[in-house]
């Protein structure tokens, strides 16, 4: 029977994840114990409510208080970029912010989720995670698009990738993530687990991991052999070598043989087939063939394929946690601007969790749902936590990013940008329009298509970004991209402006169009002054460079 200060504590837990929002971080204290939740929520919470409790409970722990809620037009904002992958118009901005329905937060994330532009975003985001260094591919964008419209699930990509039909002309696109890497079996290896389970074992291929115990020459080579029969035809189709394995050293100088044994140990054993000197010397001749004549007959599939036990290792109820962890993990940082495990590649016992328990719930939530991403991305934009403003408005110093208790500075992608910039200069009466018509697909497939040649030349943000000299140059003297952006046709946010005889009323409607909101005092007096100045040499031009200001600044280039 559970004793009376368990059930105490747990009474507590569960009020406390019921406190209003901006109740949320007062400290409680069972003795002089933080609560803490003894074991993960139950399964049926929804995952909005289950986020809350747990980063307030870090908030408490942390003794810190969250930022207060952003603004109506910062949230319309910050989800729009985040689900659609563009600022919202105009129109979309006015409707949610003058809106006192109760459901208008998740009447707008369900919009978004449901729309278009959602698809396109989500495939740009997995294309950037998984081919961002590689030669892009076409076809593969292609099949993260068709993936990203039906809600494929996360598992179902991994398995395709991996494991893909070359003759399924569904599948066979998502095989270009192996093609990219398969002239070098270190890439196999360590794109495979850093980017499907959050893991980088590079550092102990040479010796055992020198900081972290978790991994040794053992899994590198175990991860590695998986991957080691794996090669390219003349025809630039995947196969299988029917043999083959890897040999390694030891730093004592021991020499291995390497076992096919996934991250958490386990191993699998290959099927002893007994072969004469004359047969594998004819498959050895058989993969030179493929590797050489284009007009080679299609490789053979052998009887045991490495890769398809690596599936069925990582998919498996017993080994799972690394590939849910590891996804989760990449989107609660493409969301929360930081991982739960920071860096995400990094999903170690020397590298904990900010919250390891949030971290195990999300992940079994999203087992057991079947790997739905844009389920999970539904319970994080609709948590109090992703909408707390990135303004930290109290005492003391600002909290740590670990905590989530201020809203994450993140900046745009270059497609994001090229696409917000599009939107932005856009007439906003016809663009508002638009976008709540039933033609806004064909608009948005318009817009990413003119998004992917100006993407191309902005820089791919890393860590520690700064808007480059290159960029700055790029808006400053590209006379295509201005002549583009800044016409003063009709259809154009220049063109719309021009027709503005008030100066307070024309500075209103540029902020709208590209920043989401409305002008402070400050900023009209100085566009004001600013205008009036310029106007002396040219109206449209004066309307010009001050919308180029707004499209070149700091708030536009990021998400906050």
């Amino acid at each position: 029977m559970r004793s009376c200060r368990s059930i105490l504590v747990s009474f507590l837990v569960s009020f406390l994840a019921t406190l209003p929002f901006a109740l949320s971080a007062t400290f409680l204290v069972v003795g002089s114990v933080p609560v803490a939740a003894a074991e993960l929520l139950p399964a049926d919470r929804p995952i909005n409510e289950a986020i809350d409790h747990y980063l307030r409970l870090g908030w408490v722990e942390a003794k810190v208080k969250p930022s207060p809620q952003v603004s109506g037009s910062g949230l319309i904002r910050r989800m729009t970029l985040d689900l659609a992958g563009r600022i919202p118009t105009v129109g979309e901005t006015r409707a949610f912010v003058d809106s006192s329905s109760p459901t208008r937060w998740t009447g707008l994330a369900d919009r978004l989720l449901e729309s278009p532009d959602f698809a396109y975003h989500h495939r740009n985001q997995l294309d950037l995670l998984l081919l961002a260094t590689k030669k892009s591919d076409g076809e593969f964008r292609k099949y993260l698009l068709t993936a990203a419209r039906e809600n494929r699930s996360w598992d179902v990509l991994f398995r395709q990738m991996m494991i893909g039909r070359e003759e399924n002309s569904d599948e066979k696109p998502a095989l270009a993530f192996l093609k990219a890497r398969a002239g070098s079996l270190d890439d196999l290896t360590n794109d495979t687990s850093v980017l499907f389970f959050g893991v980088n074992v590079s550092c102990a291929k040479c010796h055992d991991h020198p900081l972290v115990d978790d991994w040794t020459q053992d899994h590198f080579y175990g991860m590695a052999s998986f991957f080691t029969r794996t090669y390219l035809t003349k025809k630039n189709t995947l196969a299988e070598k029917p043999t083959g394995g890897i040999k390694f050293k030891t730093t004592s100088g021991e020499e291995k043989q390497a076992r096919f044994m996934f991250l958490t140990g386990t191993e699998v054993p290959e099927p002893k087939v007994e072969l004469s000197a004359e047969q594998r010397k004819a498959m050895a001749a058989e993969v030179k063939r493929q590797m050489k004549d284009a007009k080679a007959p299609a490789a053979k599939v052998p009887g045991f394929s490495p890769r398809a036990k690596l599936v069925e290792l990582a998919l498996g109820a017993d080994d799972r946690r690394f590939f849910s962890r590891a996804i989760v993990n990449r989107i609660w940082l493409r969301l929360m601007g930081r991982g739960i495990v920071d860096p995400p590649d990094q999903l170690h016992s020397a590298n904990p969790p900010s919250h390891p328990d949030l971290l195990d719930w999300l992940a079994r939530d999203l087992a057991t749902g079947g790997y739905d991403l844009k389920r999970l991305i539904r319970g994080i934009v609709l948590s109090d936590s992703y909408a707390i403003s990135s303004r930290h408005v109290g005492e003391g110093e600002v909290p740590g990013a670990e905590t989530f208790a201020v809203g994450s500075v993140r900046v745009l992608t270059p497609r994001q940008y090229a696409l917000s910039l599009l939107v932005a200069t856009s007439n906003p009466d016809r663009v508002s329009l638009e976008a709540v018509s039933g033609g806004w697909a064909k608009r948005r497939e318009q817009l990413e298509s003119e998004a992917g040649g100006l993407a191309g030349k902005i820089e791919l943000p890393g860590d520690n970004f700064q808007v480059s000299v290159d960029e700055a140059l790029l808006f400053s003297n590209n006379d295509q991209l201005q002549g583009s952006l800044l016409k003063d046709s009709a259809d154009r946010l220049v063109g719309s402006l021009k027709s503005i005889g008030d100066r307070r009323r024309l500075i209103g409607r540029a902020f709208e169009a590209t920043l989401s909101r409305s002008p402070d005092t400050d900023e009209v007096v100085e566009f004001e002054v600013f205008l009036t100045k310029r106007e002396k040499a040219g109206r449209v031009s004066a309307i010009r460079q001050m919308v180029w200001a707004l499209l070149t600044s700091p708030e536009l280039r990021f998400n906050y």
